[in-house]
């Protein structure tokens, strides 16, 4: 396609929406209006079930719950009265909290325990809006039972841990990694003389566990978990808003900039309507069968994180065995990315000569920010980092790669919770296009059933080692197990490494 012809392209399929400064250029994605006009009906469809689960309807029927994260920015959305009464309640709560934790000057330091959508979304969140020193709490994370990576982080606090104040968020309470950091963490207050109840708030389920220990032990508070909200939805609630506030991040723009995209991605006027757009280049680029990925390549260095949460909002909402009817279609939707313009030190050389199987989305934000220091005459390093994003585009382009670019304004909490409702919407619509359930996770689910019984498998392996010398398949006979003879190994193994066993060539005892 020559220039002008690109230009005119360019100019009508731009998306434009000024209310929350953002912009969509899906110009060099491989589609023709015929496509477009061809998914008017499955689109309607996707509007028509958008509305129903913000109006309450059971949107998650495996498990008959309402999905109402959309409400979290607009209680009055909510169909019961009292749940957007406790949706107001809780924000205020938040802020609250945050402002006598800030007047009292007690703490320093947060440290933040949590797992998948516990912990993606307060990290790129963090990341994203935290002003380094001038924060006023210093953010941590737990989110791995990886005992090193929890030492370290730990010994990070090493002399401050009298000023830290610990948030343990699991829905349930009993999410192993949560459990695991929060009692390790609990060792390392009282090896330091500390009462770790009296550093404590816990986010979970009202009568969680969880709930039920913080309130036993006397902790210093508790925020609701609500069950129609998602892990990976679940950054605008307490789970993102508390340590965000803490942090000292503007969580009302947070909140309105969501509330602002929700109102314009609730425009049937597909062209102007950002997330609907998204959803139909993500059907035009996999052809409806996740057959491509998607490259997330955020231009800004404050946006490192973006791919690692949506990779869990996207894979783990779409990746899906089988559809709404029961058919086996094991759809989704593979996630990565970095930043720009590392990246053009990285995979950008095989997205332009290799295999042709992704397409690209590029974040362009318009306000450099830092020094405007001219590094070369007339031309800054935001001017170098800009360049480079234009000549990534331009040079996947000319070889057949497929992108699109959304541009903002600036960084900010506004546009950050605008990003986030604007990924969480093209999710949505996605999923009714191509007729999943973008709302249970029963891999997941899965996973932890197959970890839970080799921890099972484990404890009848300890009780069947002796003191003599044993092969794995000796073991395993001895521990009912002859069929998971693989399993006992690795675990005979690990235990090993780990000075809980011996080993002498393949014989394990005592």
């Amino acid at each position: 396609m020559d220039s002008a012809a690109l230009w005119s392209r360019f100019q009508q399929y731009l998306c434009r929406v000024p209310s929350i400064g953002l912009t969509l250029d899906i110009s060099r994605m491989h589609f023709d209006q015929a496509f477009l006009d061809r998914m008017k009906p499955a689109i309607e469809r996707a509007y028509d079930a958008m509305a129903k689960l913000e109006a309450g309807e059971i949107a998650n029927p495996d498990e008959k719950r309402m999905v109402g994260h959309y409400w979290l920015r607009k209680p009055e959305l909510a169909p019961d009265p009292e749940i957007g009464t406790e949706i107001r309640e809780t924000v205020e709560h938040i802020r609250g909290f945050a402002e006598d934790i800030d007047r009292t000057g007690r703490f320093t330091d947060v440290l933040a325990i949590g797992i998948g959508g516990s912990a993606l979304g307060p990290m790129f969140v963090s990341d994203a809006l935290g002003k380094g020193e001038d924060d006023a709490m210093k953010i941590h994370f737990l989110d791995n039972t990886d005992p090193e990576g929890i030492a370290r982080v730990l010994a990070s606090l090493e002399g401050r841990l009298d000023k830290t104040l610990t948030i343990v968020t699991s829905k349930s309470g009993g999410t192993p990694e949560t459990r695991n950091g929060m009692l390790l963490a609990a060792e390392a207050y009282k090896k330091a003389g500390l009462e770790f109840a009296h550093h404590a708030v816990a986010i979970t389920m009202p009568d969680s566990k969880l709930d039920q220990q913080a309130e036993s032990e006397g902790w210093l508070d508790r925020f609701p978990m609500f069950d129609w909200v998602g892990g990976r939805t679940s950054e605008l609630s307490a789970v993102g808003l508390l340590p965000a506030a803490l942090q000292g991040i503007d969580i009302d723009s947070m909140l309105h900039g969501a509330a602002a995209c929700d109102e314009v991605t609730r425009n049937r006027d597909t062209m102007k309507n950002p997330a609907a757009l998204l959803a139909l280049m993500w059907y035009a680029a996999t052809n409806g069968k996740g057959e491509k990925d998607m490259v997330v390549l955020p231009y800004k260095d404050r946006l490192l994180l973006f791919s690692r949460y949506l990779q869990q909002l996207v894979m783990e909402s779409l990746g899906k065995q089988l559809d709404l009817e029961g058919k086996r279609v094991e759809q989704g939707l593979a996630v990565y990315g970095n930043k720009g313009s590392t990246d053009q030190h990285a995979y950008v050389q095989q997205l332009r000569d290799g295999v042709n199987n992704f397409f690209v989305v590029f974040i362009r934000v318009l306000e450099s920010g830092g020094s405007a220091l001219e590094v070369e005459p007339g031309a800054t390093a935001g001017d170098y980092l800009h360049g480079f994003l234009l000549g990534t585009r331009e040079a996947l382009y000319s070889n057949g790669r497929q992108s699109m670019t959304i541009t903002i304004e600036r960084v900010d909490a506004r546009t950050i919770g605008a990003l986030i409702a604007l990924l969480e919407r093209a999710v949505g619509f996605y999923a009714s296009l191509v007729g999943i359930n973008a709302y249970h996770q029963p891999g997941v689910e899965a996973g932890k059933k197959a970890a839970a019984a080799v921890l099972s498998l484990q404890e009848q392996v300890r009780s069947a080692v002796t003191d003599s010398p044993q092969t794995a398949e000796q073991v395993a006979a001895a521990a009912g197990a002859r069929d998971r003879v693989e399993d006992v190994y690795w675990i005979l193994e690990h235990l090993a490494a780990n000075g809980r066993a011996k080993r002498s060539g393949d014989a394990f005892s005592l």
